[in-house]
């Protein structure tokens, strides 16, 4: 009879309706990636930071206490941009610096300090809603989450 060619306007509508519900499913996962991908500085950095003072114990046989770096930065945590790394921090002591610019806030505090251990602390906060996430090491334990897994 009559040749039928292409697609009812029903089976568009179908097609665009499946296509909205997957990305309103593979959006938020898609952040929440990146958030996880920008974060995943700070432990790498809290690692190089613990072994930078246990090389700097072993050599010296004391451990350096260090400030929140950069503490220059007048709001605190970076946040969603990336700031400069300053020079002349505790951190060029230990012969430890970030590659390029970084997202989060480093320190050795000096009242965690003792004559055997000491704790390194990470904090960031890539999602920009105030709640950093948390990362610490200490000379015996690997770096370690402190906040929760959902916090950016």
């Amino acid at each position: 009879m009559f040749n039928k060619k292409g697609f009812t306007l029903v089976e568009l509508m179908i097609v665009v309706a499946i296509i909205g519900i997957l990305a309103a499913i593979a959006i938020p996962n898609f952040v929440a990636m990146q958030y996880r991908a920008k974060r995943s500085e700070v432990p790498s950095n809290v690692d190089g930071i613990k072994t930078a003072e246990l090389a700097y114990d072993a050599a010296f046989d004391r451990i350096i206490p260090v400030d929140p770096t950069p503490s220059t930065w007048s709001v605190g945590l970076p946040g969603k941009e990336q700031a400069a790394w300053p020079a002349g921090s505790g951190f060029d002591t230990l012969g430890w610096g970030p590659d390029g610019m970084v997202r989060g806030q480093y320190e050795v505090p000096t009242g965690e300090i003792t004559s055997t251990n000491f704790r390194v602390h990470g904090r960031a906060d890539v999602d920009g809603d105030t709640t950093p996430s948390s990362f610490t090491a200490t000379k015996t334990v690997n770096t370690t989450m402190v906040s929760l897994n959902n916090v950016y």
